[in-house]
């Protein structure tokens, strides 16, 4: 290009001259022909690597992406969790899949890594992401690690998929549907996000903190339709007195947070989609309250709540300021069908139909 640019610089005679236009005689147009001929070459070599290592960058990610919706498959009932006994029998060769769809995503996230590895090596400048922040992680060497491990930072990795993208994306539709089952409710989150966002302008996640009735919304939202109703499975590290039960050592523990959701005991016409309940509360999702735990509580609590809980905002934000939703004919409101089909997450058995309008 730098020769282009030299050639391009010189007058041209012929250019001067326009009866001379046919005739090269400084040969400028012959030389610029090749240079550039060189330069078309050097860039069609540069933008076919671009090209090749983006399809692989994109293949990973897709193959990635099929391990992980793979291990929704893997969280339908065990038996062998529910009988002790029974442990050592994979009855439903769910731990062999799990082992062959946990080998597939750490080979994976492996490649993630050491690929990031080599860019940091190399100095590449660009902005800090999470995997950033494990691989500089420094703890007191005390109550935390001083470094992570290869090993924990793809472990992490795994969790914040898992935990950000099938559980994002069913507590979004979850959310959804029970604003179409209550138009009431829609027209006021959507007033709201109207005042807030404005006219022909974008939804920001700075906008969600300014929208109390949307976090109410989300909150009694993920009060009904926790992602994960019993939670992670937890293990007694001792033998422990609970409520009069004895609980041995090395017990399995669930935590059943949608019953937790519905208690009478603890809410106000439980069965009901009321945001309104939340306004005004202090209650919220994050572990500090345990009549709401969709996330969990404690030091096992969901890793990726900061970020998941952000996401469902700006995922339902958006989707409420972009577009007017509605259901398609012959279908109304109360007969939507709520089942529930359990995996890993508790999605909505049949996936909600709308139509959706420009707002």
């Amino acid at each position: 290009m730098k020769r282009i640019n030299e050639w391009a610089g010189i007058a041209n005679v012929s250019d001067m001259f326009p009866f001379l236009r046919k005739f090269d005689l400084q040969s400028l147009r012959k030389k610029m022909a090749r240079d550039m001929g060189k330069a078309m070459k050097i860039a069609s070599m540069f933008l076919k690597e671009r090209e090749e290592e983006r399809k692989k960058g994109a293949e990973k990610g897709k193959d990635f992406l099929d391990v992980l919706l793979e291990f929704e498959g893997t969280g339908i009932a065990n038996v062998s969790d529910m009988f002790p006994f029974l442990r050592k029998f994979d009855l439903q060769s769910l731990r062999k899949k799990m082992a062959r769809d946990m080998g597939k995503a750490m080979k994976i996230a492996s490649m993630f890594l050491k690929e990031r590895e080599e860019e940091r090596k190399k100095g590449a400048e660009k902005g800090k992401d999470f995997l950033d922040v494990l691989l500089e992680f420094e703890g007191t060497g005390k109550d935390e690690p001083a470094n992570l491990s290869e090993h924990e930072i793809k472990v992490f990795v795994l969790e914040m998929f898992l935990a950000g993208s099938e559980t994002t994306s069913s507590s979004v539709e979850w959310a959804l549907t029970e604003l179409l089952r209550h138009p009431q409710a829609m027209d006021k989150v959507k007033t709201e996000i109207s005042k807030v966002v404005g006219p022909n302008k974008k939804f920001e996640e700075s906008d969600i903190d300014n929208l109390p009735y949307m976090q109410a919304v989300i909150k009694e939202s993920l009060r009904l339709h926790p992602p994960l109703p019993f939670l992670i499975p937890r293990e007694t590290i001792q033998y422990t007195k609970f409520m009069g039960y004895d609980v041995p050592k090395s017990t399995q523990v669930w935590v059943n947070a949608w019953a937790i959701g519905r208690d009478p005991e603890c809410w106000d016409d439980p069965v009901s989609f009321k945001p309104e309940r939340f306004l005004g509360s202090k209650v919220d999702v994050k572990g500090q309250h345990y009549e709401l735990i969709p996330f969990g509580a404690g030091r096992r609590m969901c890793v990726g709540l900061p970020l998941g809980h952000r996401m469902i905002h700006f995922a339902l934000g958006s989707l409420l300021h972009e577009f007017h939703w509605e259901l398609p004919d012959g279908v109304s409101p109360k007969s939507i069908n709520m089942d529930e089909s359990m995996g890993v997450t508790a999605r909505k058995r049949d996936s909600l139909k709308v139509v959706p309008k420009k707002a």
